[in-house]
């Protein structure tokens, strides 16, 4: 993922926004990293191409922010695209 690709935090909304559904799949990989506990600096150097050596703060701020919106995805978002069929 090229890092003009995503914000350093996704919208903060109690509905599902065009961001959600656009990083679907990265919200999916995040999910599982956590899952198989792979350390974080190793998962926003995959998935968002940042050096967390380099840039700590950023890093950690747009892993955290990132994962935190892929797990309200999984409580509340995906009734949403439930909702809407959601077809990708």
């Amino acid at each position: 993922m090229a890092q003009s690709d995503f914000a350093d935090a996704p919208p903060n909304s109690d509905e599902l926004t065009d961001y959600d559904r656009k990083h679907m799949k990265l919200y999916l990989r995040l999910l599982d990293a956590s899952a198989d506990g792979a350390d974080w600096r190793e998962a926003v150097q995959v998935l968002f191409e940042l050096n967390a050596e380099q840039e700590p703060e950023r890093a950690r701020r747009v892993h955290d922010s990132h994962l935190a919106r892929a797990r309200w995805m999984t409580t509340h978002g995906y009734r949403e695209l439930v909702r809407e069929g959601y077809r990708h």
